[in-house]
């Protein structure tokens, strides 16, 4: 039997202040170097996801952008991606201007991956999340909406408050053509309203990358909504103790929290 163990980030292997524990980064090194086949699946890009995880061994692809990639962390190359169509620009475009939403959108111009916003159309939480990144080169200010859906995009994501998204998220789901998130961002007061392509779920390209690796079971691990599709294609799924009640509703088991080592206690005292 060929298991493949996946971990959600923030909130499940990474704890409160955002960080791996050294128990956690030392008990799940050693499994792997003892055969443990074990990968990530997060909302972050690639490069956020190896800031928080530095010093974990990832000699696996790990998945990113809530399903959009799978990637070689060490070569960077993208074995798995997912695009909007042209058709799914334009409608995901005229509904920001119909709802008069600016949000951040992630794509690649010329091959060269690009996150841009509408320069002096952002608001509080935007501002926020743009400063976060400081000096960080894929950064792109526009001047219009145009400009802003340039190129192959991959990720749309309106940041605010749960009341101002709520409208615009449900007539975004309601075209049944993607797949949306609206969640509590974890470590803010704001919510996520974020635009994906239709396939883009942690759980579709998990199965994408226990094919690849060919594997015969799943073992997952999250705390949040969007490991609701993780959990649903799973053998067997743990939520953390600070999980949200809709994932623990339908996991094998609720384990400790992040804070007190959950997932690689559970490891450390299951893995075979």
């Amino acid at each position: 039997m060929k298991v493949l163990y996946v971990s959600d980030l923030d909130g499940t292997l990474l704890n409160n202040n955002g960080k791996l524990s050294e128990y956690t980064v030392n008990t799940i090194n050693d499994l792997v170097s003892n055969g443990m086949l074990f990968s990530y699946a997060t909302a972050r890009s690639l490069v956020s996801a190896s800031n928080v995880t530095n010093g974990l061994i990832t000699d696996i692809p790990v998945i990113t952008k809530n399903g959009i990639f799978i990637e070689n962390v060490h070569s960077k190359e993208k074995l798995y991606s997912l695009i909007f169509t042209e058709e799914e620009k334009m409608l995901i475009m005229e509904t920001m201007e119909k709802y008069s939403i600016y949000p951040l959108v992630y794509g690649f111009i010329n091959g060269i991956e690009k996150k841009s916003w509408l320069e002096n159309k952002e608001n509080e939480a935007i501002k926020n999340e743009i400063n976060s990144w400081k000096e960080d080169p894929r950064l792109r200010s526009v001047n219009n909406i145009n400009e802003l859906f340039l190129g192959e995009i991959y990720h749309v994501n309106c940041i605010g408050y749960k009341n101002g998204l709520t409208d615009v998220y449900n007539y975004i789901l309601e075209t049944g053509k993607f797949s949306c998130l609206l969640q509590k961002e974890y470590y803010s007061e704001y919510y996520w309203f974020e635009i994906l392509p239709k396939k883009a779920t942690k759980g579709n390209t998990i199965l994408v990358l226990k094919d690849l690796l060919k594997c015969n079971k799943i073992i997952s691990f999250g705390d949040g909504l969007n490991d609701i599709s993780m959990f649903k294609i799973s053998d067997e799924s743990y939520a953390v103790e600070n999980a949200e009640n809709e994932l623990k509703n339908i996991a094998t088991g609720i384990i400790k929290s992040n804070d007190n080592n959950g997932v690689a206690q559970w490891l450390k005292n299951n893995y075979e």
